[in-house]
């Protein structure tokens, strides 16, 4: 008698431990917070603030994904090697071949730091009605849930 398990990341479990951070952030900076104070010995903080925390796994990874494609190496001081780099392809003649080139790094990129996702399709696009944007549509699946996701960049 076979059966196939649920696997259910243990870090879904606990609602009330944040994952990670939401992007985009929010709007509101710190120093406009709204606090509310119906006694006068407590203040609570009615606006989250600027970063709203993240208590899911697959929105986390999602998060994650945008994050490290957003950012160019060297950009964060502490961790030089942190960054995707896809705006090293801003300036190049946008052709079949830089298409190839795109597709090509943006895999190597997920296989070599992402070992949580596989790609399940990646399609580098030109957009039709801007001939200087580029489309990057991926679709993947999370291997601790086994559910899909995509994440799509204009850049």
């Amino acid at each position: 008698m076979a059966f196939n398990p649920q696997t259910v990341n243990p870090y879904n479990l606990n609602p009330n431990i944040g994952i990670g951070i939401n992007i985009p952030f929010n709007s509101s900076s710190p120093s406009e917070a709204l606090f509310y104070s119906p006694n006068p010995n407590s203040i609570s903080v009615i606006d989250n603030g600027v970063f709203t925390l993240n208590y899911n796994i697959n929105e986390a990874i999602k998060n994650n994904l945008i994050n490290f494609f957003l950012t160019n190496p060297g950009e964060l001081p502490l961790n030089p090697t942190f960054g995707g780099g896809l705006r090293k392809f801003i300036f190049q003649q946008i052709n079949e071949i830089t298409e190839n080139e795109i597709k090509n790094f943006i895999q190597d990129q997920i296989d070599s730091k992402f070992s949580i996702i596989k790609v399940l399709s990646l399609n580098v696009l030109l957009d039709q009605q801007n001939n200087n944007t580029i489309v990057i549509d991926l679709k993947y699946k999370s291997l601790y849930s086994g559910t899909t996701n995509t994440v799509t960049f204009t850049f």
